[in-house]
């Protein structure tokens, strides 16, 4: 019995000495997975601590202890309730530092992202800085007003780089812009900094040197070293490079209108001519406004129909009969009154408004064309833009659908550029629309430096002589010696020559001496509405038998 009676006691004994073992070996187990956690902890890759919710540093690894003990990141953490920043140390390096509340504090680990950084700021191509870059450097300059006012931003643009790339491939293109990359780095101070902005398009902040000379001086430099000439892939090409400059003073320190008057003064380096610099200018920011007032106009004047077509006849001297139009593009704005093709024309080919323009142009020509009596042509002048675009030929076939006019009574009419800038397309282009019967003449002849080569390449029905080859005959050997020459080369092809620009019976007796077989111009007759075509042709062909009579 006894010992029956003591078998609780015994069983009672046992579990408590074995719940002592058992806490012990929790005990045990507890402190070695802690062993564990705090190895792991200090031997991370990433600085690491823990921050209490007073703001003291209850623990740290060796990396956060040897890199931000001393720069106030735990008080930045605590006095701020930030949850992560980003922080420079004293070797340059930047961390990306993240805070994870908990109930009692912060677990607060860092990472070096100064790689990432170094690449989200550079240039993948030239691995020169990109804009990125260029914006943080600029507004770090400008904060310090004394070294900003010894300073100058430039921007520097290739001018033709689009016609390299689109004609030879994106591989040539981008070879050249690391070429050139090389020669702005040849060209700049030890302490300038460069970058890609964006496309063809460079940023330079010249730093620490007299202004303006130094920035003339570079500019200069800059326009005669990027238009040498570049060997790639065993070709030569040339391009030319436009600068602007844009000076920072006490006035103006803000890094937007920086860029933005270095943009300025770029876009009117490029108005002036091919390889040239200017330097920003107050009165720019009026004529720029007044650009996007005008963009603003052109394009309300597309959607109100503000335009309109005249027509120049053209007039054949062996038949001595009006044997076509080219159509002119009017613009009569309510508010700026009559507005001159030269205004708007370049501004709508920047914007790409042309494009519309263009398709308007050639919808409404064949429209009114397919009234006129007789067979006459009409001409139609095709942008570089709108080649470019693959729906061209489909619009020109609806525009001769919807009019009903014969194609080969369509003349389009295409510069050098067309065939230099369409992406090396052109040529199948004018190749489909000579198939559907529409005839192609060639504009401008003789103001390019490749139009020798197009004709090689290309049946042209026509080509155009620029009047300044016309008006320039009189005291000017070499013109008339170039009208001869083009005269002669049309008949060896098989080409009419159009004189353009024929104003004086003088000028007119050159031309058929020198053998064009076509005239245009104001001695002709100037441009006429589309109402008043029948009555003049009526009017010409009456006194063209009468003269024949006679």
């Amino acid at each position: 019995m006894a010992t029956t009676a003591r078998a609780p006691e015994r069983i009672a004994t046992r579990t408590a000495k074995a719940r002592c073992r058992d806490d012990s070996v929790g005990r045990a187990t507890t402190s070695r997975a802690a062993t564990v956690a705090f190895n792991a902890f200090m031997s991370m890759s990433r600085a690491a601590a823990i921050v209490g919710s007073d703001g003291k540093l209850l623990m740290q690894n060796l990396m956060f202890d040897e890199l931000f003990s001393n720069c106030g990141l735990i008080e930045r953490i605590y006095g701020n309730q930030w949850q992560d920043c980003q922080i420079a140390i004293p070797d340059g390096r930047v961390f990306r530092v993240e805070a994870i509340t908990m109930d009692d504090g912060w677990l607060v680990s860092a990472f070096d992202m100064t790689d990432r950084l170094t690449r989200a700021r550079t240039d993948n191509l030239t691995k020169l800085g990109n804009g990125v870059m260029f914006r943080e450097r600029l507004i770090e300059l400008l904060a310090n007003p004394q070294p900003a006012e010894g300073s100058a931003v430039l921007t520097v643009d290739l001018d033709r780089f689009k016609a390299v790339n689109d004609s030879l491939g994106h591989h040539i293109g981008d070879a050249l812009l690391c070429l050139v990359a090389k020669r702005i780095l040849s060209a700049v101070g030890p302490n300038d900094i460069v970058a890609r902005l964006h496309g063809d398009e460079f940023g330079i902040i010249q730093t620490a040197t007299p202004q303006p000379e130094s920035a003339t001086t570079l500019a200069a430099r800059l326009v005669d070293l990027l238009g040498r000439s570049y060997l790639l892939d065993g070709q030569l090409i040339d391009v030319a490079a436009s600068v602007g400059i844009a000076l920072p003073s006490a006035s103006n320190l803000d890094c937007d209108q920086t860029m933005k008057n270095a943009g300025m003064a770029l876009h009117l380096a490029k108005e002036q001519g091919r390889g040239s610099f200017r330097f920003f200018e107050p009165e720019m920011d009026d004529r720029l406004q007044g650009r996007r007032n005008l963009e603003v106009d052109l394009r309300r004047a597309l959607a109100l129909r503000e335009f309109s077509l005249a027509y120049q006849p053209q007039f054949n001297l062996k038949s001595r009969a009006i044997t076509g139009f080219e159509a002119l593009l009017r613009w009569n704005c309510p508010s700026r009154g009559t507005v001159s093709p030269l205004d708007y024309i370049p501004l709508a080919e920047e914007t790409g408004i042309i494009a519309p323009i263009g398709d308007w142009v050639l919808r409404a020509a064949c429209r009114e064309a397919a009234s006129w009596p007789g067979q006459r042509t009409v001409a139609v002048n095709v942008s570089a833009i709108q080649f470019a675009n693959p729906g061209l030929v489909l619009t020109i076939l609806s525009a001769l659908g919807e009019s009903g006019l014969d194609p080969w009574r369509l003349e389009l009419e295409i510069t050098e550029s067309v065939m230099l800038d369409a992406e090396g397309a052109a040529l199948g282009v004018l190749q489909q629309l000579r198939g559907m019967g529409v005839r192609v003449s060639l504009d401008d002849f003789g103001t390019g430096y490749s139009s020798l080569g197009y004709l090689r390449s290309f049946p042209f029905d026509k080509i155009k002589i620029d009047q300044s080859f016309v008006r320039g005959m009189p005291g000017d050997k070499g013109s008339r010696a170039i009208v001869r020459a083009i005269a002669s080369l049309g008949e060896s092809l098989g080409m009419a020559t159009v004189a353009e620009g024929v104003e004086t019976d003088d000028q007119l007796a050159r031309i058929v001496a020198d053998g064009c077989t076509d005239v245009q111009g104001y001695l002709i007759s100037r441009p006429i509405p589309p109402e008043q075509i029948t009555e003049f042709l009526a009017f010409h062909d009456t006194a063209a038998l009468a003269s024949d009579r006679g």
